[in-house]
């Protein structure tokens, strides 16, 4: 080698090693994740579910999980079992609160949450989600004894939200633009809020729509309470997955959006929100809304962040 292509060569070398100790240095989710292969290699499925997000994903009487978007995902997880050729699949299932969902998805100790947790653009820089598979907004549950109809009705009144949901951010912001005039309590489940309602201990609850008929068609009095409101945001649901976990997306994509357009996830609808479910047999009698339709036939996975 000449003395020039030596001094060539050598001088490279703290270039090459600066550019490998920045790409060292590159956080995780800048590398490529291929959740698939591990599926493969391992035969298992770590699959993120509520334990009382009905009728999503909860517990019925016998601590089976059930729910409309478990339904979605075992469709998910069956797809992914035939494309991969495995003779049979592993699925755990891991419980998820809404305190701990999105750093379980991140840590690899959950590969697919697909529950009820809403697709912003805040949690979307964090975790990668798939199609919309639900459309809400944001109400209000509270007896009719109480004068609260909407939203400015709160002054002076207890709320009680779920820790760590969208509408504790969204109530905090409201209620420091309206003078902090809402007593906030926080509770660690829906369950929980649902039961400091009951017990009195709060005048109304705020939540999603869908998950407010829920926690009402397990009380044994139903007919005690009404949901209200104009809805104080528009959200949709989707499936977490990790940044970048596009192989894995792909997959939960392409079933999604065929059980959309195809049918099966209206009949599934009408399975879960208008006919008898566990654990009473109850019936929330709610009709799809137009939105829901709308997203059925064109389904995307667009982050949404209010109205």
């Amino acid at each position: 080698m000449s003395k020039l292509l030596r001094r060539g060569y050598l001088s490279g070398i703290p270039a090459l090693l600066a550019g490998l100790a920045c790409l060292a240095a590159l956080p995780a989710s800048a590398h490529s994740i291929d959740t698939i292969k591990k599926i493969a290699d391992s035969g298992t499925i770590n699959i993120g579910h509520r334990e009382s997000s009905l009728p999503f994903s909860y517990y019925d009487n016998s601590r089976k999980v059930v729910g409309y978007s478990h339904d979605l995902t075992m469709k998910v997880v069956e797809a992914i079992r035939s494309e991969l050729k495995l003779g049979s699949l592993t699925i755990k299932l891991v419980p998820v609160t809404a305190q701990n969902r999105l750093a379980l998805v991140q840590n690899g100790s959950v590969d697919l949450e697909c529950a009820s947790t809403t697709h912003n653009t805040e949690r979307g820089r964090a975790v990668t989600f798939s199609v919309s598979f639900f459309r809400i907004g944001t109400r209000l549950m509270t007896s009719p004894t109480t004068g609260i109809h909407d939203f400015p009705d709160l002054a002076g009144r207890r709320l009680v939200v779920t820790s760590g949901t969208t509408s504790e951010k969204l109530i905090r912001l409201y209620n420091e633009r309206h003078g902090r005039k809402i007593s906030i309590l926080v509770a660690r489940d829906h369950g929980e809020s649902f039961a400091m309602l009951e017990s009195q201990k709060a005048d109304a609850f705020m939540m999603d729509d869908a998950l407010l008929y829920g926690e009402r068609m397990k009380s044994d009095h139903p007919e005690r309470w009404i949901i209200t409101g104009t809805p104080l945001s528009s959200e949709v649901y989707g499936c977490m997955m990790r940044k970048g976990d596009l192989e894995l997306k792909r997959m939960v994509d392409t079933v999604l959006v065929r059980l959309m357009r195809g049918g099966e996830a209206m009949r599934l609808h009408h399975k879960w929100f208008q006919g008898p479910i566990p654990p009473k047999g109850l019936n929330l009698n709610w009709p799809p809304s137009p939105e829901l339709v709308e997203l059925f036939n064109a389904p995307n996975d667009r982050a949404l962040d209010g109205r």
